[in-house]
């Protein structure tokens, strides 16, 4: 094979590569910044792949020097797409036009890629025969597509975040356009190679100032973006994870969402926590899913009887951060490092899965189900599993949004674990002021009580008085058409997203 026709099929290789990551850092920016990640998704696919359509079509018209055209291309798309990112970030930050931006960038960036494989297809008609020429650049663009699918979640995310894998993935797309223009240099000619050796340099310049004050960016839009000083802020390859302080006040966000205030987070934990808690007669063994935190575990390690607790998260990070930062070890009192608590860092459907051995209790502080990921742990099947860990006597309990922001999500979450078989069930809330009325439901094998309920423990906000008062619900807080959430149904997601739509 010639050289030149070496150089050329690399080219494809990349340029797939960097379609793919284009999509997935548009897209999870998106998801980021505004939620429901099923539709931010949906339109970055569908719009880059109308706008590669449009760019196919367009490439016919293009004659002369191909590749002159592709080495141009390449350059645009190193600018567009290596700033998509941190255009995206600016917009949501400094204005209300972010869909505006992002179709614009979606388009535009599609648009280029459209015209790449096209020009690179043609510029190659001399190195194969048609049906050789085809399959070469159509399964090494297959290729690189693949490598992205692996690049972006195991390397770019976790060891770049977001931010700087979009400069990245646009300074690949430059390196092409510069080995395609020193290779290709005497096709070009002295001045047509000067005219793209000085766009190079330019927008070259621009990547690596972008990169090397990234972090400077990052902090400054942060700032704009909470309202509180930024005490930490670390992208894991599942999402982002920030940490904030005013005054007294540290607060933890996931991916923007909030999950806790330190002046609050006691009223939640302890309702979450105590009131199933105090219904058992045997706590030997514990199951926490979700609550990396360690705030779970503090609250359940007032309970002397307790003789091991396995917690389940996902993000091995948030489990680090909250081991080793020191706000977050003031407040959770150390709990990680307690001997009593083993920590697995998994996915909670598939610890279910292939767990064995009961537990007298289950405690689901999970996320809300604000995408798809997340609506399959509120979801039947999910509960039956957790049914099956149960003792005979034990309790399940679940975090379940608000029963006043959003009622069809929270009355959704008792009618699945209704339908995943458990006999008896529940509902509760509790007023969380960085949260407003916040809803927890309890189910069981055995009848539950609230009557029997006795808070032995320390606590902060929680009586054995108000614990039974926590089940009284007001007429217009109770939605009775709902139907339960499955794996193939997630019924659970759609009503999360109809009910806070009204309130964000």
């Amino acid at each position: 094979m010639r050289r030149d026709a070496a150089v050329l099929l690399l080219s494809v290789f990349v340029v797939g590569l960097c379609t793919i990551v284009y999509e997935l850092l548009i897209g999870s920016i998106s998801s980021y910044l505004l939620g429901d990640s099923i539709t931010q998704f949906s339109i970055t696919i569908g719009l880059t792949m109308t706008a590669m359509g449009i760019g196919t079509l367009f490439s016919r018209n293009i004659r002369g020097n191909l590749i002159l055209w592709f080495i141009a291309i390449e350059i645009a798309l190193g600018l567009v797409g290596g700033f998509s990112v941190p255009i995206l970030f600016a917009v949501y930050a400094a204005t209300d036009l972010y869909y505006p931006a992002m179709i614009t960038l979606i388009m535009a960036v599609g648009i280029l890629i459209g015209l790449e494989i096209p020009l690179l297809t043609r510029v190659m008609e001399n190195q194969f025969t048609l049906r050789d020429n085809i399959s070469n650049v159509l399964s090494l663009d297959y290729f690189g597509a693949f490598a992205a699918t692996l690049l972006f979640p195991f390397l770019l995310l976790p060891f770049l975040g977001i931010f700087a894998s979009s400069i990245v993935t646009g300074a690949a797309n430059l390196a092409v356009g510069v080995l395609s223009l020193w290779y290709f240099r005497s096709a070009l000619g002295l001045e047509k190679g000067r005219w793209l050796l000085w766009a190079i340099c330019l927008v070259s310049g621009l990547l690596l100032g972008a990169l090397v004050f990234s972090q400077t960016l990052i902090d400054a839009w942060e700032t704009s973006v909470y309202d509180d000083r930024v005490l930490l802020s670390r992208q894991s390859r599942y999402q982002k994870i920030v940490l904030t302080r005013h005054r007294g006040d540290v607060r933890l966000f996931l991916d923007g969402s909030l999950q806790f205030s330190s002046i609050d987070e006691h009223r939640y934990h302890e309702a979450l926590v105590h009131v199933p808690l105090s219904l058992l007669g045997q706590r030997e063994r514990v199951l926490v899913l979700g609550g990396g935190d360690g705030l779970v575990l503090r609250e359940l390690l007032k309970y002397k009887d307790i003789g091991r607790i396995d917690l389940v998260d996902l993000d091995p990070v948030v489990v680090e951060i909250s081991r080793g930062f020191p706000p977050l070890v003031k407040l959770n009192g150390g709990s990680l490092d307690d001997p009593r608590v083993t920590v697995h860092a998994m996915d909670a459907f598939k610890f279910l899965e292939t767990s064995d051995g009961l537990y007298d209790a289950i405690i689901a502080d999970l996320p809300d189900p604000k995408n798809l990921s997340l609506a399959r742990l509120y979801s039947r099947e999910f509960y039956a599993m957790a049914r099956r860990r149960l003792s005979r006597q034990g309790i399940l309990v679940t975090q379940a949004t608000s029963p006043y922001f959003a009622p069809k999500a929270f009355w959704a979450i008792r009618a699945t674990l209704e339908a995943a078989g458990f006999p008896h069930i529940r509902p509760y809330h509790a007023y969380v002021p960085s949260f407003g009325d916040w809803g927890f439901i309890m189910a069981s094998n055995r009848r539950i009580q609230p009557g029997n309920i006795r808070i032995a423990v320390p606590t902060r906000y929680l009586s054995t008085e108000l614990a039974r008062g926590l089940f009284v619900f007001s007429k217009d807080d109770i939605e009775d058409e709902v139907k339960p959430s499955s794996l193939n149904n997630p019924e659970i997601l759609r009503y999360y997203l109809e009910g806070w739509k009204h309130w964000q």
